[in-house]
């Protein structure tokens, strides 16, 4: 064995390892869990209005949720190859049902997250699963970070829709748009906004409607786990 299997190994005996969608020992992704995640995208009804479709790969549970879950409070970082391999078929799917326009043409616009949230976490998951599902979808898609709260916005959990939506009134803002944005047949392209979890859809709905004050036309809402 080489130096680095003889750390891996160590490191294995130290942290052992485990699927982040189930937990099974042995492996960092299953291979139950990665047939689960390929299932057909489910569309929501968010109990607040986003404006646009929304879709999840699967409802909260695993091993939608305990995947998120395990990049937020565990720092997984390798399960962004394999969550944004998901994703990118769940958006190759929804293409084919004509739901998005050509897969190859897509800007995939993260959710923002408090930057508190990301310094905790390691960095932003959301922009790393997007990331990897750009990889996975090829050349033609970018992921295009224009979104991101201000000071005002506090962690909306255990508060209710009305709540959830008053809170994130007026607390994201979106960058100035990048000159690929800008050109004529811009308006060719495909704008989807990426989140892990949608919950009640206030931070969807707020994104959406910031985006398209920017003139930017959110086709979908599409994300992880949907409650």
């Amino acid at each position: 064995m080489d130096k680095a299997g003889m750390f891996s190994a160590l490191a294995d005996l130290i942290l052992p390892v485990e699927c982040g969608g189930c937990g099974v020992a042995g492996t960092r992704w299953c291979r139950r869990c990665r047939s689960r995640m390929s299932d057909a995208p489910v569309e929501l009804s968010p109990r607040v209005d986003v404006g646009v479709a929304t879709w999840a790969l699967g409802r909260y549970r695993a091993p939608y949720a305990t995947s998120v879950l395990a990049m937020k409070e565990h720092r997984r970082r390798d399960l962004a190859e394999p969550l944004g391999a998901a994703l990118a078929g769940a958006l190759r799917t929804l293409a084919a049902w004509s739901e998005l326009p050509d897969v190859d043409r897509l800007h995939l616009i993260p959710a923002p997250t408090r930057a508190l949230s990301a310094r905790r976490r390691g960095g932003d998951t959301v922009t790393a699963f997007a990331a990897a599902a750009a990889t996975e979808l090829g050349a033609g898609v970018r992921v295009t970070p224009l979104l991101h709260t201000v000071g005002s916005v506090r962690d909306s959990m255990g508060l209710d829709a009305r709540h959830r939506a008053s809170n994130m009134s007026g607390a994201i803002v979106c960058r100035s748009l990048p000159a690929g944005l800008r050109r004529p047949d811009a308006g060719t392209d495909g704008f989807v906004l990426i989140d892990d979890v949608l919950t009640t859809g206030a931070t969807a709905a707020e994104s959406v409607r910031v985006l398209g004050a920017q003139g930017l036309r959110v086709h979908s809402v599409v994300v992880i786990a949907g409650a």
